[in-house]
Protein backbone atom coordinates (compact mmCIF):
# COMPACT_ATOMS: atom_id res chain seq x y z
CA UNK A 1 0.00 0.00 0.00
CA UNK A 2 1.25 3.34 -0.72
CA UNK A 3 -0.05 6.82 0.62
CA UNK A 4 -0.67 7.51 -2.68
CA UNK A 5 -3.42 5.04 -3.07
CA UNK A 6 -5.57 7.44 -1.28
CA UNK A 7 -5.24 9.95 -3.66
CA UNK A 8 -7.73 11.16 -6.58
CA UNK A 9 -7.14 13.15 -10.00
CA UNK A 10 -10.78 14.52 -11.14
CA UNK A 11 -11.02 16.09 -14.65
CA UNK A 12 -14.20 18.45 -15.13
CA UNK A 13 -15.36 18.49 -18.57
CA UNK A 14 -12.14 17.21 -20.35
CA UNK A 15 -11.88 18.44 -24.27
CA UNK A 16 -9.04 16.59 -25.25
CA UNK A 17 -8.30 12.92 -25.31
CA UNK A 18 -4.58 13.53 -25.77
CA UNK A 19 -4.53 15.48 -22.07
CA UNK A 20 -6.58 12.48 -20.49
CA UNK A 21 -3.62 10.27 -22.07
CA UNK A 22 -0.79 12.52 -20.62
CA UNK A 23 -2.44 12.50 -17.44
CA UNK A 24 -2.51 9.03 -17.12
CA UNK A 25 0.88 9.04 -18.01
CA UNK A 26 1.53 11.49 -15.36
CA UNK A 27 -0.33 9.06 -12.72
CA UNK A 28 1.73 6.42 -13.38
CA UNK A 29 5.03 7.73 -13.30
CA UNK A 30 4.19 9.40 -9.91
CA UNK A 31 2.48 6.27 -8.04
CA UNK A 32 -1.57 7.83 -8.67
CA UNK A 33 -4.33 5.10 -9.40
CA UNK A 34 -7.70 6.79 -9.43
CA UNK A 35 -8.26 9.02 -12.13
CA UNK A 36 -12.14 10.22 -12.63
CA UNK A 37 -13.87 11.98 -15.43
CA UNK A 38 -16.71 13.97 -14.85
CA UNK A 39 -18.48 14.51 -18.42
CA UNK A 40 -15.40 13.72 -20.45
CA UNK A 41 -14.69 14.06 -24.46
CA UNK A 42 -15.14 10.89 -26.39
CA UNK A 43 -12.10 8.77 -26.57
CA UNK A 44 -10.73 5.39 -27.47
CA UNK A 45 -9.28 3.58 -24.46
CA UNK A 46 -6.77 2.05 -26.79
CA UNK A 47 -5.75 5.47 -28.39
CA UNK A 48 -5.20 6.51 -24.59
CA UNK A 49 -2.46 3.63 -24.36
CA UNK A 50 -0.57 4.82 -27.27
CA UNK A 51 -0.32 7.87 -25.93
CA UNK A 52 0.64 6.69 -22.10
CA UNK A 53 2.26 3.51 -22.81
CA UNK A 54 2.38 0.69 -20.33
CA UNK A 55 -0.92 2.33 -18.56
CA UNK A 56 -3.28 -0.48 -19.14
CA UNK A 57 -4.15 -1.02 -15.59
CA UNK A 58 -4.86 2.36 -15.16
CA UNK A 59 -6.96 3.11 -17.88
CA UNK A 60 -9.18 -0.01 -17.15
CA UNK A 61 -10.03 1.84 -13.63
CA UNK A 62 -10.77 5.02 -15.31
CA UNK A 63 -14.65 6.38 -14.00
CA UNK A 64 -16.81 7.84 -15.41
CA UNK A 65 -19.05 10.33 -13.99
CA UNK A 66 -22.20 12.75 -14.75
CA UNK A 67 -21.42 15.28 -11.84
CA UNK A 68 -18.95 16.61 -10.04
CA UNK A 69 -20.64 15.98 -6.78
CA UNK A 70 -21.12 12.30 -7.77
CA UNK A 71 -17.15 12.42 -8.58
CA UNK A 72 -16.02 13.76 -4.98
CA UNK A 73 -18.78 12.01 -3.67
CA UNK A 74 -16.49 10.12 -1.21
CA UNK A 75 -13.21 12.57 -1.28
CA UNK A 76 -12.69 13.67 2.58
CA UNK A 77 -10.81 17.12 1.00
CA UNK A 78 -11.05 18.84 -2.49
CA UNK A 79 -8.04 21.21 -3.79
CA UNK A 80 -9.05 22.99 -6.95
CA UNK A 81 -6.18 24.29 -9.65
CA UNK A 82 -6.50 27.79 -10.91
CA UNK A 83 -4.16 29.87 -12.78
CA UNK A 84 -6.12 32.68 -12.59
CA UNK A 85 -6.90 34.74 -9.25
CA UNK A 86 -10.32 35.06 -8.05
CA UNK A 87 -12.42 37.49 -5.90
CA UNK A 88 -14.00 35.11 -3.70
CA UNK A 89 -11.09 34.70 -0.96
CA UNK A 90 -10.26 30.78 -1.04
CA UNK A 91 -7.07 29.83 1.00
CA UNK A 92 -4.27 29.98 -1.99
CA UNK A 93 -1.57 27.39 -1.77
CA UNK A 94 1.06 26.38 -3.90
CA UNK A 95 1.40 22.14 -5.02
CA UNK A 96 4.23 21.97 -2.54
CA UNK A 97 2.55 23.54 0.34
CA UNK A 98 -1.20 21.37 -0.95
CA UNK A 99 1.23 18.25 -0.65
CA UNK A 100 2.66 18.84 2.37
CA UNK A 101 -0.39 19.56 4.44
CA UNK A 102 -2.92 16.95 3.34
CA UNK A 103 -0.42 14.30 2.88
CA UNK A 104 -1.70 13.74 6.71
CA UNK A 105 -4.61 12.97 5.49
CA UNK A 106 -4.12 10.45 3.02
CA UNK A 107 -1.84 8.62 5.67
CA UNK A 108 -5.11 8.40 8.07
CA UNK A 109 -7.01 7.11 5.10
CA UNK A 110 -8.50 9.94 4.14
CA UNK A 111 -9.26 10.29 0.39
CA UNK A 112 -8.00 13.46 -1.74
CA UNK A 113 -8.98 14.69 -4.43
CA UNK A 114 -6.89 17.02 -6.85
CA UNK A 115 -9.85 18.77 -9.12
CA UNK A 116 -8.58 20.02 -12.58
CA UNK A 117 -10.95 22.31 -15.06
CA UNK A 118 -11.42 22.30 -18.49
CA UNK A 119 -8.72 23.61 -20.85
CA UNK A 120 -9.92 26.72 -21.55
CA UNK A 121 -11.46 28.12 -19.02
CA UNK A 122 -10.35 25.84 -16.28
CA UNK A 123 -12.99 25.84 -12.88
CA UNK A 124 -15.97 27.99 -12.91
CA UNK A 125 -16.48 29.42 -9.12
CA UNK A 126 -19.51 26.86 -8.57
CA UNK A 127 -16.65 24.06 -9.23
CA UNK A 128 -14.46 26.31 -6.69
CA UNK A 129 -17.23 26.41 -4.65
CA UNK A 130 -16.57 22.76 -3.79
CA UNK A 131 -13.02 22.79 -2.92
CA UNK A 132 -11.09 23.34 0.50
CA UNK A 133 -8.66 25.02 -0.51
CA UNK A 134 -7.19 26.43 -4.12
CA UNK A 135 -3.71 25.98 -5.22
CA UNK A 136 -2.40 28.82 -7.96
CA UNK A 137 0.65 27.28 -9.51
CA UNK A 138 3.58 29.73 -9.78
CA UNK A 139 4.69 30.31 -12.67
CA UNK A 140 5.51 33.82 -15.13
CA UNK A 141 2.77 36.38 -16.31
CA UNK A 142 2.24 33.73 -18.86
CA UNK A 143 -0.05 31.42 -16.35
CA UNK A 144 -1.57 29.38 -18.73
CA UNK A 145 -0.04 25.63 -18.36
CA UNK A 146 -1.44 22.64 -20.42
CA UNK A 147 -4.02 20.74 -18.01
CA UNK A 148 -1.66 17.50 -17.81
CA UNK A 149 1.24 19.84 -16.91
CA UNK A 150 -0.26 21.14 -13.90
CA UNK A 151 -1.41 17.38 -13.39
CA UNK A 152 1.94 16.19 -13.25
CA UNK A 153 3.37 19.16 -10.82
CA UNK A 154 0.63 18.55 -8.51
CA UNK A 155 1.24 14.90 -8.85
CA UNK A 156 5.22 15.06 -8.28
CA UNK A 157 4.80 17.35 -5.15
CA UNK A 158 2.74 14.51 -3.43
CA UNK A 159 4.84 12.01 -4.49
CA UNK A 160 7.86 13.58 -2.85
CA UNK A 161 5.98 14.77 -0.09
CA UNK A 162 4.58 10.85 0.90
CA UNK A 163 8.02 9.62 0.39
CA UNK A 164 7.31 7.40 -2.37
CA UNK A 165 10.01 8.92 -4.29
CA UNK A 166 12.52 6.54 -3.79
CA UNK A 167 12.98 4.13 -7.14
CA UNK A 168 15.77 1.60 -6.57
CA UNK A 169 17.97 2.00 -9.02
CA UNK A 170 20.55 -0.93 -9.15
CA UNK A 171 23.69 -0.54 -8.06
CA UNK A 172 26.52 -0.40 -10.80
CA UNK A 173 27.91 -4.31 -10.99
CA UNK A 174 31.36 -3.06 -10.28
CA UNK A 175 29.93 -0.49 -7.21
CA UNK A 176 33.56 -0.43 -4.59
CA UNK A 177 34.08 0.84 -1.42
CA UNK A 178 36.01 3.78 -0.40
CA UNK A 179 39.58 3.60 -0.56
CA UNK A 180 41.82 2.63 2.32
CA UNK A 181 44.44 5.66 3.77
CA UNK A 182 47.16 3.33 2.56
CA UNK A 183 45.36 3.06 -1.39
CA UNK A 184 45.47 7.09 -1.12
CA UNK A 185 49.05 7.54 -0.21
CA UNK A 186 50.29 5.25 -2.58
CA UNK A 187 48.48 7.23 -5.31
CA UNK A 188 49.72 10.38 -4.46
CA UNK A 189 52.83 9.02 -4.51
CA UNK A 190 52.75 7.76 -7.30
CA UNK A 191 51.02 10.77 -8.97
CA UNK A 192 54.10 13.00 -7.17
CA UNK A 193 56.82 10.98 -9.27
CA UNK A 194 54.82 10.90 -12.59
CA UNK A 195 54.85 14.61 -12.20
CA UNK A 196 58.32 14.61 -11.38
CA UNK A 197 59.24 12.76 -13.98
CA UNK A 198 57.80 14.94 -16.77
CA UNK A 199 59.23 17.93 -15.15
CA UNK A 200 56.61 19.72 -13.83
CA UNK A 201 57.97 20.67 -10.66
CA UNK A 202 60.58 22.65 -12.74
CA UNK A 203 58.96 26.01 -11.84
CA UNK A 204 56.28 24.78 -9.51
CA UNK A 205 56.74 23.64 -5.62
CA UNK A 206 55.94 20.38 -5.26
CA UNK A 207 54.49 20.71 -1.60
CA UNK A 208 52.34 22.93 -2.82
CA UNK A 209 51.11 21.13 -6.22
CA UNK A 210 50.41 17.55 -4.07
CA UNK A 211 48.67 19.67 -1.79
CA UNK A 212 46.48 21.06 -4.15
CA UNK A 213 46.04 17.61 -5.79
CA UNK A 214 44.82 15.90 -2.82
CA UNK A 215 41.99 18.83 -2.10
CA UNK A 216 40.62 17.56 -5.57
CA UNK A 217 40.84 14.53 -5.42
CA UNK A 218 39.17 14.10 -1.27
CA UNK A 219 36.44 16.78 -3.00
CA UNK A 220 35.78 13.91 -5.98
CA UNK A 221 35.62 11.20 -3.05
CA UNK A 222 36.50 8.66 -5.46
CA UNK A 223 35.84 5.15 -4.70
CA UNK A 224 38.65 2.36 -4.20
CA UNK A 225 38.11 1.43 -7.84
CA UNK A 226 39.23 5.08 -9.56
CA UNK A 227 41.80 5.71 -6.79
CA UNK A 228 43.20 2.21 -8.56
CA UNK A 229 42.79 3.59 -11.72
CA UNK A 230 44.74 6.75 -11.26
CA UNK A 231 47.26 5.51 -9.29
CA UNK A 232 47.68 3.03 -12.70
CA UNK A 233 47.18 6.32 -15.00
CA UNK A 234 50.24 7.75 -13.04
CA UNK A 235 52.31 4.24 -12.86
CA UNK A 236 51.87 4.00 -17.05
CA UNK A 237 52.91 7.35 -17.25
CA UNK A 238 56.31 6.57 -15.26
CA UNK A 239 56.86 3.44 -17.22
CA UNK A 240 56.11 4.98 -20.81
CA UNK A 241 58.83 7.68 -19.80
CA UNK A 242 61.03 5.10 -18.88
CA UNK A 243 60.97 3.33 -22.31
CA UNK A 244 61.32 6.34 -24.25
CA UNK A 245 64.79 7.60 -21.67
CA UNK A 246 66.03 4.08 -22.50
CA UNK A 247 65.15 4.37 -26.17
CA UNK A 248 66.56 7.53 -26.22
CA UNK A 249 69.90 5.95 -24.72
CA UNK A 250 70.10 2.97 -27.37
CA UNK A 251 68.62 5.26 -30.46
CA UNK A 252 72.01 5.99 -32.98
CA UNK A 253 70.81 9.42 -33.04
CA UNK A 254 72.69 9.81 -29.34
CA UNK A 255 75.48 12.23 -29.40
CA UNK A 256 78.45 10.95 -27.05
CA UNK A 257 80.04 13.51 -25.10
CA UNK A 258 83.09 11.15 -24.68
CA UNK A 259 83.05 9.62 -28.62
CA UNK A 260 84.43 11.89 -31.38
CA UNK A 261 83.20 8.89 -33.72
CA UNK A 262 79.21 9.03 -32.41
CA UNK A 263 76.87 8.65 -35.07
CA UNK A 264 75.26 12.61 -35.73
CA UNK A 265 72.17 12.98 -34.71
CA UNK A 266 68.94 12.07 -37.40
Amino acid sequence: MSLLDHLTVVLAFPQDPVNIAATVRAMKNMGVRDLRLVQPCPYDPFRIEGVAHDTRDLVEKIRHFETLDEALADCRRVIGFAGKRRSAKWERLTPRAVAERYVEDLGAGHRVALLFGQEDHGLSNEALDRAQALCMIPTTEHASLNLAQAVLVALYEFHVAAGDATRKVDAHRHQAGPASHEEWERMFADAQAALDAIAFFRTRNPELVMRSVRSLAFRAKPDTREVTLLRAVAIEVLRTFDRLTRGLAKGPWRRRDDAGDAPAER
